[in-house]
């Protein structure tokens, strides 16, 4: 079955990828660009031919479909599950005219990336080495690769189409759902009410190496710090002017230097400065806010707020003001309502000889808020390394493998009460 699953998997990721899915940050409506329908009707399409029930696409761009049990005379309280992944790439790398590039029985050397003369080196990623004599798929250099998370939707569509075929594995009844616009922070505003979708746990597959299972993601604010001016003329400019340019420059100079994404690692937090928007008079600076727990998130808004107030002082006449707006909480916080999910799904990596690696995600994904909205859904791995960027690349082996996690958990589950 294993060579069943990689031929399948692979046949989809690549139908999957070359068809361009980005999202758009601060675009209006859901989905927040119109190529998402594309790949969303394909999968529409593809559910219908595998002969699942309930097939439905939303308005918001919310697919989904249902597998009935197949454990139903033995166990017909098998609790209802589901597994979800989004379709959407990420809007800040070049994501059209995907040209992905297939090693079979790669070498274990660096990896030359056609469409630019790029290399991609095995000293930056010293775990290509390991996949020797494997199959390896990487970008050819002038776009992302899409493995997140197209990976997970191959890997989700392909256990479907090995439970229909293969009618002796047993499973629960499962959900199916696949979302657009995670990558910018909406992969659930159209999600239906956890109650109507109506499942006990669930998982995305959104995650990298094999083995992986994410119990934990940050909590998340943004936090936008205005800062308004006073603008005149130039040349007449002394003792009247206040920059508000050079108010939020001094600002963004005074974050902890040990505070930042690019200093920070592991069960670190850190401010976030994401863009910078406006004139003399007036400037917008939004800051993504990030910690695992709750009070370390407020610890450092309050770092902002304290050098708000040192920029005022500095620049006299300024107004600052601070705007902050919750994303998501740290999902640890509801996964213990239902330890079975993360229990479970160590078992299933366990059961497939894999490792299994319980980890905290320096991120979010759409379980995040699912689990707040109280839907236990922690995150499992789908192969996929160098997200979002031009040197992505995935392993065939590790698709099969979250295939086969897939699988086993529809089992585990199905003998639950």
């Amino acid at each position: 079955m294993n060579d069943a699953i990689r031929t399948s998997v692979l046949e989809r990721f690549l139908r999957y990828v070359k068809i361009n899915t980005q999202s758009a940050e601060g675009a209006e409506g859901n989905p927040s660009t119109p190529c998402q329908w594309d790949l969303l009707n394909l999968l529409k399409d593809e559910l219908v031919a595998l002969g699942l029930s309930d097939v439905s696409l939303s308005d918001k761009g919310v697919l989904s479909a249902f597998l009935p049990s197949n454990v139903e005379s033995t166990h017909p309280a098998a609790p209802p599950i589901a597994f979800l992944a989004h379709v959407d790439t990420y809007p800040g790398t070049p994501g059209k005219d995907v040209k992905p590039q297939i090693l079979a029985n790669y070498d274990g050397k660096d990896i030359v990336l056609a469409g630019t003369g790029d290399v991609l080196s095995v000293q930056t990623n010293p775990e290509l080495a390991s996949y020797r004599g494997e199959t390896v798929i990487t970008t050819d250099g002038t776009t992302l690769l899409g493995s997140d998370d197209k990976s997970g939707v191959a890997e989700i569509m392909t256990a479907l189409a090995i439970w229909r075929s293969h009618t002796e594995l047993p499973h629960g009844p499962i959900k199916v759902a696949f979302t657009p616009d995670e990558e910018i922070g909406q992969g659930t505003a159209g999600f239906p009410p956890v109650a109507e979708f109506g499942v006990m746990a669930a998982y995305t597959l959104d995650g990298g190496p094999e083995g992986e299972v994410e119990n934990e993601t940050f909590c998340a604010d943004t936090a936008i710090m205005t800062f308004t001016g006073k603008d005149v003329h130039p040349g007449y400019a002394k003792g009247k002017m206040v920059n508000a340019i050079r108010a939020a420059t001094f600002f963004i100079s005074q974050l902890p230097g040990d505070a930042l994404p690019e200093t920070t690692e592991g069960e670190q937090g850190y401010l976030h400065p994401i863009s910078v928007q406006g004139d003399v008079t007036r400037v917008v600076v939004p800051f993504l806010v990030r910690d695992f727990a709750l009070e370390g998130l407020k610890t450092r808004e309050g770092i902002l707020e304290a050098i708000a107030q040192t920029t005022r002082e500095k620049f006299p006449g300024l107004t600052i003001d601070m705007e902050i707006k919750h994303s998501y909480k740290n999902m640890r916080y509801y996964l213990d309502k239902e330890p079975r999910a993360v229990e479970l799904a160590m078992k299933a990596v366990s059961n497939t000889g894999l490792t299994p690696m319980l980890h905290r995600i320096r991120g979010g994904t759409d379980g995040s808020r699912l689990s707040e909205m109280g839907l236990p859904t922690p995150n499992l791995f789908a192969g996929g390394r160098n997200f979002h960027s031009v040197q992505e690349w995935v392993p065939l082996s590790a698709m099969e493998k979250a295939v086969r996690v897939v699988l086993e958990l529809g089992r585990l589950w199905s003998i639950e009460k």
